[in-house]
């Protein structure tokens, strides 16, 4: 999957899948599920319904940071950002930032300010790349390049953006699902070395004169970054900490996200299995003896996405029609393989999306909710339920080898 694209919201109260998904998973766990405590690397991370769930979605985890003009403290503090290991990068909603609140816009070699197009398996994200010290906890991301989404000054946005979306310009909360997105995935920039020539170029920035904005290439270090590796330590990866959901599913939970892997106490790997990943971020999955690869984990989506009714015989559902709708749960195993050909293997149940998706049920986790992914396997959301999972980036030493790896 290309490194800029992510999948899938759901709103609570619309039942409407809006974009491609995740992964549900039940059970037990390679590396341990043992919460992290307040610390300088820890930030806490609410799953489920909560106050950080600014849009009501389903399957979603959240977190708040600080953003500041750099080197100053004028700062503001954003809640409900979308925990995202499908991303890379800080991307906060205009319409959530205080009154008079500014960051400086990062301009081309012309002056002309630089505007992002990101496309996400539900829409797209379009806004102005900015610098901003980012903080959280006891960390701090100096001069990060950030994207601003739905910022008044740059309303028009180019057709090569919009026509190649898979859903609307997502500028609002109730579109985005969120305030905002903290990506931190496995790469080091949103785009990587495909923005940075011409030939070739997907499209993701664009310079923006009066006359219009037109593709343009950007350097590594302006991209939108992976703001991890911009801090002065934990900065190799991240892990994501949730605990175990019931089946049936849960309002609410709190866990953890801890900065770093193997620099503190609280980031060790222990007997987690890793699992190396190929250049875009995958490794395979084994289901019904056959191989998928493409596979990957993924927060920023909100289910079990994997396949099609032709492969998995699953029936889908008459009233959420792009949902799987087993008449009882059904309980499958797979095998997740990295590039490294280490495995293991992974117990998922597959629940009645109709009998869960309904205004009485009141729980915002579930973690037996499924759909198809036609090719391979986004574990989503529910696979983090009891696992700790360990997301390594491309390039950053770890006790367990060169990034960018999965472990759990």
């Amino acid at each position: 999957m290309p490194r800029w694209l992510f999948c899938v919201l759901l709103g609570a109260t619309t039942w409407t899948l809006l974009g491609c998904g995740g992964s549900g998973s039940s059970g037990g766990t390679t590396g341990g599920n043992v919460i992290a405590g307040p610390g300088p690397n820890v930030v806490s991370v609410a799953a489920g319904g909560s106050t950080q769930n600014p849009a009501g979605i389903v399957n979603g985890s959240f977190t708040s940071v600080s953003i500041c003009s750099p080197g100053t403290s004028t700062c503001a503090t954003i809640s409900g950002l979308l925990v995202d290991t499908g991303s890379t990068g800080l991307r906060v909603l205009s319409s959530v930032l205080p009154g008079g609140f500014t960051l400086p816009q990062q301009t081309d070699s012309g002056g002309n300010p630089i505007v992002e197009c990101l496309q996400f398996g539900d829409g797209f994200t379009w806004g102005p790349v900015k610098t901003a010290d980012m903080k959280v906890s006891g960390e701090q991301a100096s001069s990060l390049p950030i994207q601003i989404v739905g910022d008044p000054n740059f309303t028009v946005v180019p057709a090569s953006c919009s026509s190649a979306a898979l859903g609307p310009n997502e500028n609002t909360v109730a579109l985005l699902g969120a305030n905002g997105i903290l990506g931190v995935g496995n790469f080091l920039q949103d785009c990587g070395a495909a923005c940075t020539v011409s030939a070739g170029n997907p499209g993701l920035y664009f310079s923006c004169p009066a006359s219009g904005c037109v593709v343009t290439t950007e350097s590594l270090s302006a991209q939108v970054s992976h703001p991890v590796a911009k801090f002065a330590t934990d900065n190799n990866g991240v892990i994501v900490e949730l605990p175990a959901v019931a089946p049936g599913g849960a309002i609410s939970t709190n866990g953890a996200l801890v900065f770093g892997i193997g620099t503190q106490s609280n980031n060790m790997l222990g007997s987690a299995t890793i699992l190396t990943l190929d250049a875009n971020g995958n490794f395979a999955t084994m289901f019904k003896n056959s191989s998928f690869p493409g596979s990957f984990v993924d927060t920023g989506s909100n289910g079990l996405f994997f396949l099609t009714t032709a492969i998995t015989g699953l029936p889908m559902c008459p009233t959420n029609t792009s949902f799987y709708c087993p008449t009882s749960v059904q309980n499958l195993t797979a095998t997740n393989i990295g590039t490294n050909g280490h495995s293991t293997p992974i117990t998922f149940s597959v629940a009645n999306a109709d009998s869960q998706l309904t205004a009485s049920n009141p729980n915002f986790l579930l973690p037996e909710l499924s759909a198809p992914f036609p090719t391979s396997f986004d574990w989503g959301l529910p696979f983090f339920f009891g696992r700790n999972v360990f997301v390594a980036i491309e390039g950053q030493s770890t006790p367990g080898g060169t990034g960018p790896y999965t472990a759990y």
